[in-house]
């Protein structure tokens, strides 16, 4: 949330599109505001290759932990992601946006809380970070045969 447009487009660079730096930069996309960058939008903002959108928008997706739409679904009702939800609420600047937590937003939303990923065998450990609590599949080093 706290990248400026220069760190933004630097971000974009390091996707392999130095060629839309400018773009970001121009349109004074944020970290705050990136949320709402997808193939919708990036025409407006002067990309245009199919493919070149696509593959930024599921970095910003990747990158903000918001999954994917269901494509199968009715457009009448589209799904809406938790964290999504939450980092559109986060974009506008102030003292409220800033104030504002997932547990907070979840709760005064009226939203379901995600479902706990079960930790089988260890496998997943908990990590919490800004009001936010992701599981990070942890590698497995095999024993050396010494």
């Amino acid at each position: 949330l706290a990248w400026s447009p220069v760190e933004v487009a630097e971000w974009v660079r390091q996707l392999g599109f130095p060629q839309y730096e400018e773009c970001f930069t121009t349109n004074c996309i944020t970290g705050r505001t990136l949320i709402h960058v997808n193939c919708s939008n990036l025409p407006q903002m002067g990309i245009t290759d199919f493919d070149h959108m696509k593959e930024i928008s599921w970095h910003v997706r990747e990158l903000l932990g918001i999954e994917e739409p269901l494509w199968s679904r009715s457009i009448a009702l589209p799904y809406r992601d938790n964290v999504g939800l939450f980092l559109e609420h986060k974009a506008p600047t102030g003292a409220k946006a800033d104030a504002l937590t997932f547990s907070q937003f979840v709760q005064e939303a009226g939203l379901e809380p995600y479902a706990t990923i079960s930790q089988q065998s260890g496998l997943f450990t908990k990590v919490e970070a800004d009001a936010l609590t992701f599981f990070v599949q942890e590698a497995t080093i095999p024993s050396s045969p010494d």
